[in-house]
């Protein structure tokens, strides 16, 4: 009896993990939260004799949410190109902003570090799914090759090849001179207050002039169908929608634990900013205001 609850507390250990590993690998908290469960499920479909043989239940729930995350990275492709709009990765609330945060709520599980920022997020998103597992598994999580061999069934050479692709990615990516974190968080609220103002030349002021815009609507809420570019045409946009959306009230709020902005009317979220800032200026705005993207948002 002793052994049996042991072995659920350590399978039940698990989970924090779990959910922090299928979130950066699939980019979505619902995706993320459903590929742990369906691992559990399959742990607790074992028979007992079967998972007294398993060495590490940790590794063996690891090895199935990474083979889970791959088939759903396979069918997600697909899946986005009928996407209304541009897709974007879930964002992230910091649960210590939001005050009530349950515990069991997948957004109060994760771990806020440079590996769930937007801009990393969104690059993940151009790898091939065996070249993402292979890079967040070994270059955020630290596992071996050995073990995510494993999980892509292919050898620890090619997984390491995979792993080296995807870094080359990350590399031609990343922005020239990215922001310290005080820096970002004053040109944020720099970008707040002129947005407020419907201060153009302000904006366009504090955005790079060859700033991409990108917003997340998912056919669900209004948003632009393909990304802004330009700081005079994002300048433009934003005072545009500061004019229409009366009684908007923008708050800072940390983004995947970056600083960004949260745009509420009567109390409901309707957007969730994420920016990018080099150089002293905003190089990237990522916008979401799919509903189903922001409940971890609510209340």
């Amino acid at each position: 009896m002793g052994t049996a609850g042991t072995r659920t507390d350590e399978t039940v250990g698990e989970r924090r993990q779990l959910i922090n590993v299928a979130y950066r690998l699939l980019g979505s908290l619902a995706e993320a939260e459903d590929a742990v469960q369906e691992a559990y499920a399959r742990w607790y479909a074992l028979p007992r004799r079967r998972q007294d043989e398993i060495v590490s239940p940790g590794a063996w729930l690891t090895t199935v949410t990474g083979r889970i995350c791959l088939d759903v990275l396979g069918s997600a492709r697909a899946r986005r190109e009928r996407y209304v709009g541009a897709w974007l990765p879930d964002p992230l609330p910091d649960h210590a902003e939001r005050g009530h945060g349950s515990g069991t709520d997948p957004a109060d599980q994760m771990v806020l570090d440079e590996s769930v920022s937007m801009a990393f997020l969104v690059v993940l998103e151009s790898m091939t799914p065996a070249e993402r597992v292979a890079f967040v598994l070994h270059d955020v999580f630290r596992y071996p090759f050995a073990e995510i061999a494993g999980i892509l069934r292919r050898t620890p050479a090619a997984c390491k090849q995979l792993a080296a692709s995807a870094r080359r990615r990350v590399r031609a990516a990343r922005a020239p001179a990215t922001a310290t974190a005080a820096v970002r968080a004053d040109v944020v609220r720099q970008v707040k207050e002129a947005w407020e103002a419907k201060d153009i030349a302000a904006l366009v002021d504090l955005l790079d002039p060859a700033a991409v815009m990108t917003a997340d609507g998912g056919g669900h809420a209004g948003a632009a169908p393909r990304p802004i570019e330009g700081a005079a045409r994002i300048a433009q946009y934003m005072a545009a929608i500061a004019e229409k959306a009366q009684g908007l009230e923008l708050l800072e709020r940390s983004v995947n634990g970056a600083p960004g902005l949260v745009a509420r009317r009567s109390g409901a979220v309707l957007t969730v900013a994420a920016f990018e800032v080099a150089e002293g200026r905003v190089t990237r705005i990522w916008a979401v205001r799919n509903p189903e993207k922001l409940r971890p948002w609510i209340g």
